[in-house]
């Protein structure tokens, strides 16, 4: 990697020293370098990244450790790998053939790695180590190229990456997960579960999430008024999907009460459906609609349709990514195409349909219904290579030579962490809920003894 970089990685011309010639030459302030603008959402966006998602999978009892350190591994990983991928498909320099990096290629590296995290979600506690290592090189490798297929072939836009990075990244996850399924793994059944404070913790995860999915989707929108608007409509779209969850979970639930599973994650969905037509004119009423759409589809589906790709398809989704990521993920690309093939000129004007849709250069020429076409392939391109490179590296991941868990120790940080002494021999602890099994109270290891 430190070769690599030798090699091409380079600072571009807003963070290199001749950035005061460029300035000058070109009138410019130290104000307008796009550091100003970008790095603030840069920091909620790598905060999303390592506390985020590294928190949110702590819920299991006996796997935190594994959750926010190997989050925290192959996030360190991947954007050193993300940098050089996508700066060979964007930010290659062929003067010179340098890869120029500032700012925005940081966050855009944290969005790929958030793939391959999405990923790390459907099989998290049945892999090793050196198999999610994998999982990341060919991940960060299949969205590059699917993003540069989506974003510059196909001229989508996917400012919040409901398609490049919730589908993509969703499937590719649910494929590996179907590659490497474990008819056995009902010998782990006792640590599939969470306990009361690794589910406070998993809400911590959620939490940072929530509050800065705004950011998130509007990081890398048009300075002004996109930006502006992705975060209005982010906001909005989140705050109804709280409501619906929590509303879902208590109507389907046992007498009423809510479930923690879905309030750690269908919460969010709404940010996720949402980030395709962030940046258009969705309107306030309509992000509300999306919201409170995929708060009853998130909460429904860790209710019914986990638990049947489980015992039907083979899909072991621990995460539940399919209902959080996948599901709202392709919701978000057909708002997105139906959003913009309803774009006019007496909405948006004339100057801001061409800014908000890039309508320069070869797509000068495009129109608001075609978009929505564009928009749609986009959508078919992810799901595609989500699909298909998941089987292709589930297939690599399936060779006995990563030291994966076997089938009565997944689940269990002990196998690849040093464990404090006092945690080491404790037996399992009764299990109030897990996201796989849809609640079924799981026996323990707890006997009486009379003397």
């Amino acid at each position: 990697m430190i070769i690599l970089f030798g090699v091409f990685i380079r600072y571009n011309e807003e963070s290199d020293p001749h950035w005061v010639e460029y300035r000058n030459a070109r009138n410019l302030s130290d104000s307008e370098n796009d550091f100003y603008f970008r790095y603030p959402s840069f920091q909620d966006v790598h905060v999303m990244i390592f506390v985020g998602f590294g928190f949110l999978m702590t819920f299991l009892k006996r796997y935190s450790f594994g959750a926010v350190g190997f989050n925290f591994l192959i996030a360190a990983f991947g954007i050193q790998w993300a940098l050089l991928m996508q700066g060979w498909f964007h930010s290659l320099d062929y003067t010179d053939g340098k890869i120029k990096i500032g700012v925005e290629n940081l966050i855009n590296a944290d969005f790929c790695v958030a793939g391959c995290l999405i990923a790390y979600g459907a099989v998290l506690g049945k892999v090793s180590p050196v198999q999610l290592m994998v999982l990341t090189l060919f991940g960060i490798t299949l969205f590059a190229v699917e993003e540069y297929i989506i974003l510059d072939l196909i001229h989508a836009r996917d400012a919040g990456g409901s398609m490049v990075i919730h589908t993509f990244g969703g499937y590719y996850g649910l494929s590996i997960s179907w590659m490497l399924y474990r008819p056995n793994l009902s010998q782990s059944s006792n640590l599939q579960g969470s306990v009361y404070h690794s589910d406070v913790f998993a809400m911590i995860g959620t939490l940072f999430l929530w509050m800065f999915w705004p950011s998130f989707n509007s990081a890398i929108t048009d300075h002004g008024d996109g930006q502006h608007r992705a975060a209005i409509n982010t906001y909005l779209a989140l705050a109804s999907t709280v409501i619906t969850t929590v509303a879902i979970s208590s109507l389907f639930q046992k007498h009423g009460k809510l479930d923690m599973v879905h309030i750690q994650n269908s919460t969010l969905a709404g940010g996720v459906a949402v980030g395709t037509a962030a940046e258009f004119m969705l309107m306030p009423y309509g992000s509300l609609i999306v919201g409170f759409c995929c708060g009853i589809v998130s909460t429904l589906g860790y209710i019914y349709l986990t638990p049947f790709m489980e015992k039907h398809l083979k899909i072991q989704d621990t995460c539940g990514v399919h209902n959080l990521h996948a599901m709202p993920g392709v919701i978000g690309g057909i708002v997105g195409a139906i959003t913009a093939a309803a774009a006019s000129e007496s909405v948006y004007g004339p100057e801001g349909l061409v800014n908000t849709f890039d309508f320069e250069g070869a797509f000068k020429s495009m129109v608001p219904t075609r978009q929505g076409g564009h928009q749609a392939a986009g959508l078919c391109v992810a799901i595609c290579f989500g699909v298909g490179g998941g089987i292709l590296v589930g297939c690599i991941l399936r060779l006995p030579i990563w030291g994966d868990p076997a089938d009565d120790n997944c689940f269990n940080d002990e196998p690849y962490w040093e464990l404090p002494e006092d945690e080491e021999n404790i037996p399992p602890l009764l299990a109030y809920n897990n996201h796989m099994l849809n609640k079924n109270v799981m026996e323990t290891n707890f006997s009486v003894e009379q003397n």
